[in-house]
């Protein structure tokens, strides 16, 4: 089961963080809109409880899981210098401090 759970890809790239978060703000506020708008017809705040609950669960359905739509940008990362890696690698000592100056 290990290996199944580590086969399920996990991440999204940052156009679709920013096409994620898009869909879930439209789809919250349609189902708010059109719940306020059912609730005030039939004078019923739950209606527009009911509907707001409903885009949010399926603003999660579609939102929260990493579909392939959201990670059609993957980054393109640089390979590493091999003598930036050596430098990195030691700890270097903090500069020294400035004399204060006396008044």
């Amino acid at each position: 089961m290990s290996s199944f759970l580590s086969a399920i890809p996990t991440h999204l790239d940052f156009a679709g963080q920013r096409k994620a978060e898009r869909l879930f703000q439209i789809l919250v506020l349609l189902f708010a809109a059109v719940g306020l708008a059912v609730g005030y017809h039939y004078e019923q705040f739950s209606y527009t409880v009911y509907s707001l609950g409903a885009g949010f669960l399926l603003s999660c359905l579609l939102t929260l899981p990493p579909w392939p739509m959201y990670r059609r940008h993957p980054l393109k990362w640089k390979k590493a210098n091999k003598s930036q890696e050596s430098k990195s690698s030691t700890p270097t000592s903090p500069a020294p401090k400035p004399p204060k100056k006396k008044k």
